[in-house]
């Protein structure tokens, strides 16, 4: 049995030669090279302009480049195994500013619903890029991300599992939508070798995925969910369960994974966030979509931040912000575009629909299996 804690040390396959044997043998795109840029923003444009009316979101700048001060960069886990390019900047300056890129606009986002004066119900959206540099480049992951960013003011009284489950249920609507858009474009995107997304999602939360598995590893877990149920939703991701390890790490000072919510579900339940995975049918792999959640609030931060052994965080202005009431409640999450664009468009490598920087061994198989990555 694979380990559980080797299982949480982050995405990616980890070897390349298990990566060859994992990929398609009898792969064809269904599109041209050219024919994936046409639907590739056909799929952008359906998406951003459906999310924002769902969601009531207005579409923002975001930034590329944060002040390590600030402390709003998104470290992703709470192991602290991925850390961010940083460089000095500023010439002329006697003390350079200490700048990083971005690993993911969440915080900014939270910070930037009371920077655009946004009221409860408001939200934003964004076409965010980030660098991560430390992802074992493979087949569904690589240094270069690109994700819809959004965020939406939401009031106390929505910090609940109903409000989340409305949210999903309108992000996966979106999905579906751009999923149909595209096939009236390109037919051929309709096959029965590899399935449509379904309809509707399940809900799950992550103590009962370990109920029914207890002896699988996080990965193995969810795959095997995914065999009856091809798109789900799995809440609580973060909190540490009966079995001594969380179902996946989370950073402590975003997504509320410390909530207790068994007064909703009569069970020992925990969070309010979560991710949505799918079935991949080209990779015959799980396929990650978005990771999303109702905010951390002052109570919870400081649950999450002790719970993690980071409470010293507590000195950055965005954690000052929620301790303080000065920041918005808030929802939010990250959509991965190349990801999504993947999944709808039936390709087997997201360097089929992203340019960005791959090994060479990668770029050898990905020959070898009849898989066009763009150079």
């Amino acid at each position: 049995m694979q380990d559980k804690k080797a299982d949480l040390a982050g995405p990616g396959i980890g070897d390349y030669n298990e990566l060859e044997k994992i990929l398609p043998s009898d792969y064809a795109s269904l599109l041209t090279p050219k024919e994936t840029q046409i639907a590739t923003y056909a799929v952008k444009d359906y998406i951003e302009e459906n999310l924002c009316k769902e969601l009531n979101l207005i579409r923002v700048t975001v930034p590329l480049i944060v002040d390590v001060e600030s402390g709003i960069n998104d470290m992703l886990d709470r192991d602290g195994s991925r850390t961010p390019i940083e460089f000095a900047c500023g010439l002329g300056l006697d003390k350079p500013i200490r700048a990083s890129l971005v690993q993911a606009a969440t915080k900014w986002k939270r910070m930037a619903l009371k920077q655009f004066g946004m009221d409860i119900g408001e939200g934003l959206l964004t076409d965010m890029r980030a660098v991560r540099k430390d992802y074992f480049l493979d087949h569904d992951h690589s240094a270069y991300v690109d994700q819809w960013d959004w965020e939406l003011a939401i009031t106390a009284e929505q910090r609940n599992l109903d409000f989340l489950k409305e949210v999903v249920r309108k992000l996966w609507k979106v999905i579906k939508g751009a999923e149909t858009h595209v096939q009236k474009l390109f037919p051929q995107l309709k096959t029965d070798k590899y399935p449509d997304l379904p309809d509707e999602l399940i809900f799950i939360h992550a103590e009962e995925i370990l109920d029914r598995f207890p002896d699988l590893p996080r990965k193995q877990r969810e795959e095997e969910m995914l065999q009856s149920h091809p798109a789900m939703f799995i809440i609580g991701i973060g909190w540490v369960l009966k079995d001594g390890y969380p179902h996946e790490m989370r950073a402590a000072d975003y997504d509320d994974w410390a909530t207790d919510t068994s007064s909703e579900t009569g069970k020992d339940t925990h969070g309010i966030n979560g991710d949505i995975l799918v079935w991949n049918p080209v990779t015959k792999r799980r396929h990650e979509l978005t990771s999303m959640g109702i905010r951390v609030n002052a109570e919870t931060l400081k649950i999450q931040l002790e719970k993690s052994g980071q409470l010293d965080l507590l000195k950055f202005p965005y954690h000052q912000g929620i301790i303080n009431g000065d920041i918005p409640l808030s929802i939010g999450g990250g959509i991965g575009q190349s990801r999504t664009f993947m999944i709808i468009l039936k390709k087997a490598h997201i360097g089929e629909v992203s340019a960005t920087v791959w090994p060479k061994v990668l770029k050898d198989i990905s020959r070898k299996k009849n898989i066009h990555v763009i150079e």
